[in-house]
């Protein structure tokens, strides 16, 4: 049995926050294993189809190959369905995957955290799925790794129904920068991007020094 305290323990900001023109999505750029910076420039925002993008947190090997499945998935889909699939139906697909993977007996187990947003013919939608498995739609905003109690602090503070995409995307840079300055698992830049009625859209993407946020 492995104990808890030999688990490297790993940690993240990512925001997602519903918009009146869109769906935003964003993160920090730090990759930790225990005490150490693994990686200073580490990819936590993933497009997976033309109007869908999702954020990870957890494991990254497990994240990265949940993220293969669900890509193929998606195609899949559209090739049987002869239709893009709604946001909810790819959040409860990817939801029963990550169930599978905690479930399945392994002597590292998966543990891995999305946000998935996006844009179907129903609006824009948001949600939460938790590394049970669970999954929870939000009509305004949610963060997910160590930083998200410094993030959900500006986001309680400052989010308001019928907010604009351009301030949406404020919003979301002043809670993950609010994180980078106090989670010690959050650093080294920001990465935001949009999902609005033209698409994908990558609007921040910035890398700070250690010494310097900025």
């Amino acid at each position: 049995m492995i104990k808890e305290e030999n688990i490297l323990k790993t940690g993240t900001t990512t925001v997602g926050l519903i918009c009146k023109d869109g769906v935003i999505l964003g993160s920090d750029k730090r990759a930790t294993a225990g005490y150490l910076i693994a990686d200073k420039k580490a990819k936590k925002i993933h497009q997976i189809d033309r109007n869908l993008a999702l954020t990870i947190a957890g494991s990254v090997s497990d994240a990265q190959l949940l993220i293969k499945l669900i890509k193929a998935e998606i195609k899949l889909f559209s090739l049987r369905c002869q239709r893009e699939p709604l946001v909810s139906e790819v959040a409860n697909l990817l939801g029963a995957i990550v169930y599978y993977k905690i479930r399945s007996f392994s002597a590292i187990p998966s543990i891995t955290h999305f946000v998935l947003g996006g844009k179907d013919s129903k609006g824009y939608s948001l949600y939460d799925l938790y590394p049970d498995g669970s999954v929870s739609e939000h009509n305004n905003f949610i963060s997910s790794g160590s930083g998200s109690v410094f993030a959900y602090g500006m986001l309680e503070n400052e989010y308001k129904e019928g907010l604009l995409l351009k301030d949406g995307i404020r919003l979301v840079y002043k809670a993950l920068y609010g994180a980078l300055n106090r989670d010690i698992g959050s650093g080294n830049g920001i990465e935001i991007v949009s999902v609005s009625e033209s698409g994908f859209k990558a609007e921040i993407d910035k890398t700070f020094s250690i010494e310097k946020q900025d």
